[in-house]
């Protein structure tokens, strides 16, 4: 047995409005909301500050619902360049105490802190690093303290804002499992639906349950819910892990609930285009293509494909989600479409497996491959490329999710 972690995991408060009172302290002590598009009807509330919440203010509700229900409500478009600054700021402090520090969101991120507590204790070393942040940056934040990092976040959520919590994994029988399993980390909604009909409604229902029948009716997925259900989790606080591109994607807002099919294909036209920019200025290509649907109600649906060989171009991506759309598509009206390439790999390591369907395509290649060949061994491995190259730091195309693309700025 190793000895134990201890790990932290920094939750900023409303990050995006407590950013906004910390540069103009007027707004402070108000009810402030950051909404995607404040002047229009699609306008949907991104964050909002604790004076906004206790109001009944939240998290993509409208912005007209929102003024209704708070006619004090102040709106303000999103500021990224200021976050961002904000959010360097946040990790430089954090990476003072270790190098352990593993950014996982804007605003959010996980340090293992286990070496350092040999010296100091855990409680002190959390409430320094919480009052550094409110006196050197005017922000609030909340710690969660665990020996992993489900533990951790967990325990983060449990007293906001400026909370410290310490959740131990002999705590996790008495806090954790007569909770409901959809305020688990890691279920979503269809998850928790999937669990209900199997009997399984608590947390201490999922940690209980067998382990065989999770992983028939979830796979992986449903043996890890179960692990952490537990209180165990095995991942590292791993500082590299902000250099790995796990998927690529984009999503756009319609302006109307749209129910026209040659808009809502012109629609997935562009965001197949944006997806094939990002993935060439990262150098990628995937094995899946997904697609999400958000309709007029609010409702979310996604419809994924894994292919035999892996993508890169807006005509293949947008070929895949056409046909993922129109099985999928049932003629209600839709608010956001989206489209996300997953299991990404370099391009230049990826090969391609012949079949029946594309063996045509590939054999038009062959006399050129012949010839490069050829060239090759007159003059040397690599002496031909195929493509160009294109400097990651000359675009802003590899701007996917906002939230996950500020991790580029850490990179440096």
């Amino acid at each position: 047995m190793g000895a134990a972690r201890i790990i932290f995991h920094v939750d900023m408060n409303s990050f995006y409005a407590s950013v906004e009172q910390a540069y103009n302290p007027e707004l402070k002590g108000k009810a402030l909301a950051i909404a995607g598009n404040p002047k229009e009807r699609r306008g949907i509330i991104v964050t909002s500050s604790y004076e906004a919440r206790a109001k009944g203010i939240y998290t993509t509700m409208n912005v007209g619902e929102a003024v209704r229900k708070c006619p004090e409500l102040i709106i303000l478009p999103p500021d990224f360049p200021k976050y961002r600054t904000a959010s360097k700021a946040m990790f430089t402090i954090l990476r003072e105490y270790t190098e352990i520090v593993e950014p996982v969101s804007i605003d959010e991120g996980y340090i293992d802190i286990s070496e350092l507590s040999k010296k100091r204790h855990p409680l002190e070393i959390a409430k320094e690093i919480q009052l550094r942040i409110l006196h050197e940056l005017d922000l609030p934040c909340s710690i969660g303290i665990g020996p992993n990092k489900f533990l951790a976040k967990t325990a983060s959520d449990m007293k906001k804002p400026m909370g410290i919590t310490v959740l131990r994994k002999r705590d996790v029988q008495a806090k954790l499992w007569p909770l409901p399993v959809i305020e688990m980390h890691g279920v979503g909604e269809s998850t928790s639906k999937k669990l209900a009909s199997l009997n399984i409604h608590t947390i201490g229902d999922l940690a209980k349950a067998n382990e065989g029948l999770l992983k028939q009716e979830l796979g992986k997925n449903g043996v890890r819910l179960r692990e952490r259900a537990n209180g165990e989790d095995k991942r590292i606080v791993d500082p590299e892990s902000i250099y790995e591109t796990k998927s690529v994607g984009n999503s756009t807002t319609l302006p109307y609930d749209e129910t026209d099919f040659d808009k809502l294909e012109e629609t997935f036209e562009k965001l197949a285009d944006k997806v094939a920019e990002r993935l060439a200025v990262k150098k990628l290509c995937g094995t899946t293509v997904s697609i999400q649907i958000r309709d007029a109600d609010w409702h979310n649906h996604s419809r994924s494909k894994s292919l035999q060989n892996p993508i890169h171009l807006k005509a293949d991506i947008f070929d895949e989600a056409m046909k993922l759309f129109t099985k999928a598509w049932d003629g209600a009206p839709i608010r956001l479409l989206g489209i996300t390439v997953s299991n990404v790999q370099d391009i230049q390591n990826s090969a391609v497996q012949l079949s029946f369907d594309n063996f045509e395509k590939y054999a038009k290649d062959e006399p050129i491959y012949e010839l490069i060949d050829e060239i090759e061994k007159k003059y040397g491995k690599g002496f031909l490329q195929k493509g160009i190259t294109i400097d990651k730091k000359s675009t802003y195309a590899s701007k996917t999710s906002f939230s996950k693309d500020f991790l580029e700025d850490l990179k440096d």
